[in-house]
């Protein structure tokens, strides 16, 4: 049975209030798929779907809030319980897959079968709580204590009728289990079947990649998940300019932990659940080396104005997967900053105040960090900076401006880009220190419109 079943928390007593009432009309009813998995694992899951033999009708008849009416061709509808929301699926067959992503039509059937046409082993456990008894017709709950990830019946069929599991093998590989213990592999004929089926993967909607690809970057171990992308040739389909830093060398003294590859996954293997935009840009940090590798006249290997080219590069595949523009924003501007840190003690104090107070500048800090410590292990400029924090409050860093665009318009200067121009240099000396009221700001205006 699930361990550690917290009895007063709400979602979970809520679901079981769905499965009661179920149950009480005459129906088979039970906690499905994820939930069940996590709570054997020890963690607390994130939503509680149930499966059911009543059909959507029947459901809605016995529950005054039903939503999700477009899925009752495919036997699913989502009940309102107090604020909880939870997905009700009859047991169903699936038809043939003919998009690589849904059936055809779904035929409603019995718990066993639903249990087999599901996805993964440790994904077709039910479990009912009004008796607090597991129910497992394909071997699951062993397979959770072996750490095993394995298709349910012949695994080609299962990634035949959607391709995304080949991505889900792989992320609930580098993820499962959350916490720190034992991690889980896929079962080998399961993994003969993704390195067969790689290729397929190039039908699913870059969305669907996307969102799958997001959960591994941002997990419990996303080099992990890199490398079964890697290996089972995944990652060359989705990410082919990823695949494409494999031996591209590194000058040695920079870089002793080998390849850009190398560098990158060890890169990753620093990360624990980090913001999105921060795995992103550890992830495409270095893209556009292979674009820019070059040996000079000493031998020395060089990889000028390489985040620059990897910025313009990082846009186009975030632009090409579909990310929000907020996502690509920070990611973008996270891998074009990356190389600046290496300056920051020879930088004038306007310099510095302005990249201090960047809005990406505490996941550039912490990309900073991390991309020293996977190579030359030099972390002074990252302590320098931690420093300056702490000497430098944050209306310092990034002031209100001492003048506006009409305080310059009243000394006389036209409309235009002078304007912009005379209040940069303003504020650049208010950075620097050495403007530090509205007077003194006007007196340098009203100097600098001399020049217009």
């Amino acid at each position: 049975m699930p361990r550690r079943w917290k009895e007063h928390d709400a979602m979970k007593e809520r679901a079981t209030q769905v499965v009661r009432t179920l149950q009480q009309a005459g129906f088979e009813a039970y906690f499905a798929g994820g939930g069940v998995r996590d709570q054997l694992l020890g963690m607390e899951p994130k939503d509680i779907d149930i499966a059911t033999n009543a059909s959507p009708d029947q459901v809605q008849k016995l529950f005054p809030r039903v939503t999700g009416l477009e899925g009752k061709c495919f036997g699913v509808v989502r009940v309102l319980l107090d604020s909880f929301t939870y997905e009700v699926a009859t047991f169903r067959r699936d038809g043939p897959y003919q998009d690589g992503r849904r059936p055809e039509y779904v035929q409603f059937t019995s718990a066993e079968e639903d249990a087999r046409r599901r996805d993964f082993t440790i994904n077709g456990l039910f479990y009912d709580p009004v008796r607090d008894k597991l129910i497992d017709f394909v071997g699951g709950q062993a397979d959770l204590e072996a750490r095993l990830i394995r298709a349910i019946g012949d695994p080609v069929a299962r990634f035949n009728e959607d391709k995304l599991r080949l991505l889900r093998a792989v992320r609930f590989a580098a993820n499962l289990p959350r916490k720190d213990r034992k991690p889980f592999i896929i079962e080998t004929n399961t993994w003969a079947a993704i390195q067969k089926s790689s290729p397929q993967i190039a039908q699913v909607a870059i969305e669907r990649i996307r969102e799958e690809l997001d959960k591994i970057w941002a997990g419990a171990r996303p080099e992990h998940g890199l490398d079964l992308l890697d290996q089972s040739g995944l990652l060359a389909v989705v990410l082919p300019e990823i695949d494409r830093l494999h031996g591209v060398e590194q000058p040695p003294q920079f870089h002793p932990e080998g390849d850009v590859y190398q560098h990158v996954r060890m890169m990753l293997s620093k990360l624990h659940y980090a913001p999105l935009p921060l795995a992103l840009s550890v992830l495409f940090h270095d893209v556009a080396k292979p674009h820019t590798y070059k040996v000079d006249e000493t031998g020395r290997i060089r990889f000028s104005g390489h985040e620059a080219v990897g910025a313009r590069v990082t846009e186009e595949i975030m632009t090409r997967m579909r990310y929000s523009n907020e996502t690509i924003r920070q990611t973008v501007a996270l891998v074009e900053n990356h190389m600046t840190f290496k300056d920051v003690k020879r930088m004038r104090m306007s310099t510095l105040k302005r990249l201090m107070g960047r809005d990406t500048f505490e996941l550039e800090l912490e990309l900073h960090r991390i991309d020293c410590l996977c190579c030359h292990g030099d972390l002074e400029n990252y302590h320098f900076l931690k420093q300056k924090q702490q000497e430098l409050p944050t209306d310092e860093i990034k002031p209100s401006p001492l003048i506006s665009g009409h305080d310059v318009l009243s000394l006389g200067v036209p409309p235009g880009k002078a304007i912009g121009t005379i209040l940069t240099k303003v504020y650049e000396a208010q950075l620097e220190g050495s403007v530090t009221t509205h007077n003194e700001a006007i007196a340098l205006a009203s100097k600098l419109a001399n020049d217009f």
